[in-house]
């Protein structure tokens, strides 16, 4: 019987909130294209691979990342990489290099 009540109940509000309750991570990628709640600049590579500028002991990082979700908010995982202002610069020198050699390689 209490299937019976949880069907009718649900049937009813779902047609107004199911959509809402399934798609969560879409607002938060949308939230997250420019700025978060705590002013770190933010770019979405693709679903929840982050790219952040953000400052850890003093000193600025561009951190690449894989976030996962607790509690509704989105965690930096342990998959990723924090480069200093020097290294990011470096990486983006070698960017025509790289992508040279990857298009020879696909």
């Amino acid at each position: 019987m209490p299937k019976n009540k949880k069907a009718a109940s649900s049937s009813s509000s779902d047609s107004d909130d199911g959509p809402v309750d399934r798609n969560p991570p879409a607002e938060k990628k949308a939230k997250m294209g420019s700025r978060t709640e705590d002013k770190e600049p933010t770019w979405v590579l693709q679903g929840k691979k982050l790219v952040k500028v953000r400052e850890f002991k003093g000193k600025v990082y561009v951190d690449i990342r894989e976030f996962y979700e607790k509690n509704g908010e989105l965690l930096p995982g342990k998959k990723g990489i924090s480069m200093t202002p020097e290294q990011w610069k470096k990486l983006i020198s070698l960017g025509d290099e790289i992508s040279e050699t990857l298009s020879s390689k696909c």
